[in-house]
């Protein structure tokens, strides 16, 4: 148990991290969620939005730090 215990408190220690990213993302000014290719439409009730140009911009990046850290440990 003592091994689950420490994977949770690690992954909420993971998802806190990237929420304080997102939060001093939000307060840059760097138009994440804005980008060219954020689709959204609006009609009277109802509102769909798809971030397909942040979606491909942060599965780059992240492809390219996952390659990198990937290669750092050989």
């Amino acid at each position: 148990m003592n091994d689950l215990g420490r994977a949770l408190i690690g992954f909420g220690l993971f998802i806190a991290a990237i929420g304080v990213v997102v939060l001093l993302l939000g307060k840059s000014g760097l138009p994440i969620g804005r980008l060219p290719g954020d689709f959204s439409w609006r009609s009277k009730n109802t509102t769909v939005y798809f971030p397909l140009g942040t979606s491909i911009l942060l599965s780059v990046i992240l492809s390219l730090v996952f390659f990198i850290l990937s290669r750092l440990r050989k």
